[in-house]
């Protein structure tokens, strides 16, 4: 089993906020992929389904981005997953709109639920599909900016960030990480 992570906020004013995608990309994927309702477990939201012939328990912690690693963890410990098991999706403020990237492991750059994950799991060594938001251009605009909705000149690029990684999954699913970036940059290639 592998635990999908989507990092975000749980209130419903937030939904369409940047620092949401995490959640974004999740619906999207278990929409695209037949999982089960939503339902509340491990201080979250979870749904399950099998992607590439993986299971996947998809994970959209309700803790507030802050604490999100309280809600990984409950579920890693349930499933007694290893950290290698589990994928962050999360904003990125140093990709441009529309990028994205997959890493293993490294620091939280800046970014709240990544560090609440690195101290609740105690490890670096999970994966994050990194999702690009771009950058306000000035450091004391960070916090209003991802606590900003997407506007409409957003939306192509969101949409078809969203729905390739959703016809991608299987990739990713399956460990083919490299196949996984080059296919969501060839179907979104477009939308930029």
């Amino acid at each position: 089993m592998l635990l999908w992570v989507g990092l975000g906020n749980p209130e419903p004013g937030m939904a369409r906020n940047r620092h949401n995608i995490g959640f974004m990309a999740l619906d999207v994927i278990a929409m695209c992929h037949g999982f089960s309702p939503w339902r509340q477990r491990f201080k979250g939201l979870v749904a399950e389904g099998t992607v590439g012939g993986q299971k996947i328990l998809a994970l959209k912690p309700m803790t507030y981005m802050n604490s999100s690693g309280e809600s990984v963890q409950a579920a890693a410990a349930f499933f007694k997953l290893p950290p290698e098991a589990i994928t962050a999706f999360h904003d990125d403020l140093d990709l441009a709109p529309g990028k994205m990237r997959v890493k293993k492991g490294g620091g939280a750059a800046g970014h709240n639920g990544l560090r609440s994950m690195d101290r609740m799991l105690g490890s670096q060594d999970y994966w994050r599909v990194r999702l690009g938001i771009g950058h306000p251009g000035d450091k004391d605009r960070v916090l209003g900016y991802v606590l900003g909705d997407f506007g409409k000149d957003d939306r192509d690029w969101l949409i078809a960030l969203l729905d390739a990684m959703a016809e991608a999954a299987p990739l990713l699913a399956t460990d083919k990480i490299p196949d996984f970036m080059s296919k969501v940059a060839l179907l979104t290639q477009d939308s930029l």
